[in-house]
């Protein structure tokens, strides 16, 4: 089982400045899982407890001169600590910076390694980062659970597989800031929040407690996928009672989610995306949050990146 890669200076970047920090706010402890072309961050994708996130990058992405064998298809899947990681990349990226224009400056080579640890008998694996300059090299080393199996790796891939199914209905939230500002309030009033996005472009979020109701509602928003004409009848109607009516016949859903989860897949703002869709999963299994990437300077969408999060329903909610 071996793992080397050059981590490019655009690979640097996308994880020291945007994911890497997104991702330590997701979760602790996620799985890394490499392919014979593709990088994966997951999060919570074999317990099922909490927000589930994929970053997925193709390896151009982030690397250079990638190279991975195992027995396994060629696939390596082991858990990591995201801060230890994060730690490790930044440390590194400003010692490339210290080592200035030499001929071998600005090369960061990540590799699998196994090393004895002190007062130990048994070698651990680990993920190291080297850092050469014109006369010295730095190394770092990171820890990593044992790599999984081969029947690990097929139940990662499988909970994989079952996360890329999209909703029939995705509404884009161009302004990602004031739905935190909005979330950021509501977190102080109750724990359960209402979600409801109809085929009319609209999503509504409410959350309610015996002593208060504080809503809001984002209308006329872009829609993918299935989606409908709003009828005129409901234009004058409170926002509750729009949402209501719109999943009664049936061109809207409903789901509960926890405050703190919705909360928590806000922190993807931190990659710095150009755009957000929300959309809930068949008989509303979960609330799919997804992330879109543009190549810089255009509109186009950025293909070597992608990033979505699940989050899990506190009640199934109406369909």
């Amino acid at each position: 089982m071996k793992f080397k890669a050059f981590l490019t200076e655009n690979g640097m970047h996308l994880l020291e400045k945007r994911f890497l920090p997104a991702l330590d706010k997701m979760g602790k402890i996620c799985h890394l899982y490499l392919t014979k072309d593709h990088a994966m961050f997951l999060h919570n994708l074999l317990n099922g407890d909490g927000v589930q996130s994929i970053a997925q990058f193709r390896k151009e992405a982030l690397f250079d001169d990638y190279r991975i064998s195992s027995q396994n298809d060629d696939r390596i899947a082991f858990v990591i600590d995201v801060s230890l990681l994060q730690r490790a990349v930044r440390s590194s990226v400003s010692i490339c910076s210290e080592f200035g224009d030499g001929p071998t400056a600005n090369r960061l080579l990540i590799k699998l390694v196994k090393k004895l640890p002190a007062n130990s008998t048994q070698p651990i694996p680990f993920l190291s980062f080297e850092t050469k300059g014109y006369k010295s090299a730095v190394i770092q080393d990171v820890p990593i659970s044992k790599p999984l199996s081969r029947a690990q790796v097929l139940e990662l891939q499988n909970a994989l597989d079952m996360t890329q199914d999209l909703p029939q209905t995705l509404v884009q939230v161009p302004d990602l800031n004031q739905l935190q500002n909005f979330v950021d309030r509501m977190r102080h009033v109750g724990d359960a929040l209402n979600v409801t996005i109809s085929k009319y472009g609209d999503l509504h979020i409410q959350i309610s407690t015996t002593l208060v109701t504080l809503g809001a509602e984002f209308r006329k928003l872009l829609v993918i996928g299935e989606q409908a004409n709003a009828t005129a009848e409901d234009q004058n109607l409170t926002a509750q009672t729009r949402s209501s009516r719109a999943v009664l016949r049936g061109d809207g859903q409903s789901v509960q989610v926890s405050v703190k989860h919705f909360a928590k897949s806000l922190h993807c703002h931190l990659t710095k995306p150009d755009c957000a869709f929300y959309g809930i999963a068949p008989q509303g299994a979960c609330l799919t949050v997804i992330f879109q990437f543009f190549i810089p300077g255009s509109r186009q969408t950025d293909k070597s990146i992608s990033l979505h999060c699940r989050i899990p329903v506190l009640d199934t909610g109406s369909s």
